[in-house]
């Protein structure tokens, strides 16, 4: 069964899962799910439509489902949707989605979210991320699996970080960063790959070497930048994360690619 501190406030229509504790002064509201297995630890304010998925710690002052932080919404409820095994740290918030945004903000399962990391309106953020202090995404970006942001790293509404990517602290992200990539800076530059990030995936050195003489070829080959990605074309078949990178260059709407300073090295 539940267990709910008397100090805490749990609207009617809440709908609490087995084996939830809530503490004290925790505000939940009526159209909040909480997964089996939750800890709210205290002082936590859940909101809108929210859904906490299963065994999710959520410490104190966390702030989840705020409306999304927009000139001239309206009322309606909108959702975050919360996926299982999240640790949310001190004074995380997570807005929900806006109307005109699809309505939905969505994290995945295994996020570890560092004290007043925020994830913003719309944003579709993946599994097994972590997000160092104060990390912060604007509005409607798209964040992959395993994607690791340094502390104090700002992220531009609509910007794509694709799977495995590192962004280091300190960093301002204002284009779209490739998987596997590696960036750096007051404002992102991309630096080279993930290689660690990539080894702990358990890539061999063979894969290594592959996409790494790809990366070579498309960011720091001859000509412009156009000309070398119509030439790398055909590496898409030598690997599946040559592949994914391809993909996701030509998937681009919103924001420019994220490219390397002249002169750095992968």
């Amino acid at each position: 069964m539940s267990k709910i501190d008397p100090m805490a406030r749990v609207a009617d229509g809440a709908v609490i899962g087995e084996g939830v504790e809530i503490g004290p002064f925790c505000t939940i509201g009526p159209h909040v799910t909480i997964g089996a297995g939750t800890k709210l630890v205290s002082h936590v304010n859940v909101t809108s439509k929210t859904t906490i998925g299963e065994n999710c710690t959520i410490y104190p002052f966390a702030s989840l489902g705020a409306p999304p932080q927009i000139v001239g919404i309206g009322p309606e409820v909108t959702e975050l949707r919360i996926g299982n095994g999240c640790t949310i740290r001190e004074s995380v918030t997570m807005n929900a989605g806006s109307v005109r945004g699809g309505g939905i903000t969505t994290v995945g399962d295994r996020g570890y979210f560092m004290n007043c990391a925020h994830v913003g309106h719309d944003c579709h953020v993946g599994n097994d991320v972590i997000f160092a202090t104060s990390a912060t995404l604007g509005g409607h970006c798209e964040i992959g699996d395993f994607v690791f942001m340094g502390g104090l790293s700002a992220v531009h509404q609509f910007t794509r970080i694709g799977p495995q990517a590192m962004i280091g602290g300190v960093c301002g992200v204002r284009g779209d960063i490739i998987p596997f990539g590696l960036v750096n800076g007051q404002y992102a530059a991309l630096e080279g790959l993930n290689l660690i990030g990539m080894k702990r995936r358990k890539f061999t050195k063979d894969r290594l070497a592959t996409v790494r003489g790809f990366y070579q070829k498309l960011f720091h080959g001859d000509g412009v930048f156009a000309e070398r990605l119509e030439r790398v074309q055909p590496l898409a078949s030598e690997d599946p994360a040559i592949a994914e990178i391809l993909a996701f260059i030509a998937g681009g709407k919103h924001r420019a690619l994220c490219l390397p300073d002249f002169g750095s090295q992968a």
